[in-house]
This record gives C-alpha cells, sequence and structure tokens, in this order.
C-alpha cells in the first residue's frame, strides 16, 4: 500500500506538554482505578464540554482511550471521538482503544485525529507497528502499559511475559512517533508517577517517551521535569486534574520555563 498525505496539525513547542486524559466508557468521561473497568468513577457524561474544558485551561493535546474498545478489540466510542475532532479541528487528539487495523487507523486520521495509538496489537503483532509506520508517517504512538516492567494487553486485563523497555527498542526503526509508558500498577490511585521505570523507558531506546500513570501533584510534574532531558516529551494526566490535586495550567506554566 502507498502511504498516504493527511494534513498536518499546528507543531507543537518543544518542551514537555501536560496532556489532560479522557477515558471513554459508554459515552461517559471516566477514570479507572488500575485499569479494571468495574471500578470507574464517571467525572462528566458529556466528554465533548469535558474536551472544551480542558481546551479553556490550555491543553496543547488531548489523550483519548476508547476504554470499550480496548477490551472489544474494536472502536466502540467512535462518534465521541469525531465530535471532539470536530468542536476543535486544530487541537492534537491521539486515540487508543481497538485500533487492530489499518481501515481503522486511515478511519480516525480521515476525522481528523493527529495520532492513533498501537497497544494490544503492538504487542501481539510487532511487524504491524512497521506496516502502520509506513503507511501512515509520524502518526503512529505505541502504547505500552505495564505492570512490574512486563506488558499488559486487552485493555489491561493480560500481563505477558514481555519486557516494556526490549519491546521499546523493537520499535525503534520504525519509525514510531512516541511511546506511552505507563504503570498500570499506579494509574488512577493517585500515589505518585514511576519516575525509575520511566527513565529506565527513555534509555531502552531514542523514541521520545510520554509518561503516564500516577501523575498527582505538581511534585510529580516537577520530577518529571528534572528528567525531561533524558526524552520525557509529556505527561498525561487524568484524576489529578478531575479531582483537582493539580492545576493544568499552573503545570503546564510551569514546564513552559
Amino acid at each position: 500500500m502507498r502511504a498516504r498525505e493527511y494534513p498536518t496539525k499546528t507543531l507543537e513547542p518543544v518542551f514537555m506538554l501536560i496532556i489532560p486524559a479522557i477515558d471513554l466508557k459508554d459515552g461517559h468521561c471516566v477514570r479507572l482505578k488500575q485499569g479494571v473497568m468495574d471500578d470507574s468513577t464517571v467525572f462528566s457524561s458529556d466528554p465533548a464540554a469535558m474536551a472544551s474544558q480542558w481546551v479553556q485551561e490550555g491543553a496543547r493535546r488531548l489523550h483519548v482511550v476508547d476504554l470499550n474498545g480496548a477490551f472489544a478489540g474494536i472502536p466502540v466510542n467512535r462518534e465521541v471521538v469525531h465530535e471532539i475532532t470536530e468542536n476543535y479541528p486544530s487541537l492534537p487528539v491521539q486515540i487508543g482503544g481497538g485500533i487492530r487495523d489499518l481501515q481503522t487507523i486511515e478511519a480516525y486520521i480521515t476525522a481528523g485525529v493527529s495520532w492513533v495509538i498501537l497497544g494490544t496489537k503492538a504487542v501481539k503483532n510487532p511487524e504491524f507497528v512497521a506496516e502502520a509506520c509506513k503507511e501512515f508517517p509520524e502518526k503512529i504512538i505505541v502504547g505500552l502499559d505495564a505492570k512490574n516492567g512486563f506488558v499488559a494487553t486487552e485493555g489491561w486485563a493480560e500481563i505477558s511475559d514481555i519486557k516494556a523497555a526490549e519491546l521499546a527498542k523493537r520499535f525503534e526503526q520504525d519509525g514510531v512517533s512516541s511511546i506511552i509508558y505507563t504503570d498500570i500498577s499506579r494509574d488512577g490511585m493517585m500515589q505518585g508517577v514511576n519516575i525509575e521505570e520511566t527513565v529506565i523507558m527513555c534509555r531502552a531506546s531514542s523514541i521520545p517517551i510520554i509518561a503516564s500513570g500516577g501523575i498527582t501533584n505538581m511534585e510529580d510534574i516537577k520530577a518529571l521535569k528534572e528528567v525531561e532531558d533524558e526524552g520525557i516529551v509529556g505527561a498525561i494526566t487524568g484524576r489529578a486534574i478531575y479531582e483537582g490535586t493539580l492545576d493544568l495550567a499552573t503545570a503546564q506554566s510551569y514546564c513552559d520555563k
């Protein structure tokens, strides 16, 4: 297949981005604890309105996850994602959850999504990552979600015997835009980001890393900022900004210095 050309959103500044997470479950904006679908907190019944709030507070990119899609293996909340991209056509959006084939990737990018995130598919079929990067240059992010250093798949329901750092090295030559590294044990638990494991991921390959999982307050942002030069280009935050222990605008302002 010949690589297609798609419009590119406005280039982002070169410093660590604070990226609000919008996790979609049954059409609602929720947050899970350690990826458990039955342990979810609904923060909004209108995800598009939630996106509007983060944009007003200065978000320069959104992280959207189709939780139902991650378990089903196909997009489930696609209409909500489309509503967000239609409302904010110039806002970069990255989407993950249930993306398993090139047709789904193309549909999302055509709808205005800036990057698609390959998680389960990337772990179970690494060759697909190279194929996707060739077909959609600079549009592919790999999501590596790990527990005790081992990658999880199927919406975090299964823990593999593959080390996240080793898999990151595997994708180094494929043209992956970045890797989102999530520490499952800390995700949604408000226990602080795992700096040590995040740095290990940074050093495992030359691919830029977006940190995720456990970010609670400004102390976590400051800790990530201190090791930013290791290759950290962003930090995804969810429960902290929803519950008010972290102010998005303040955090981004600090990272811009």
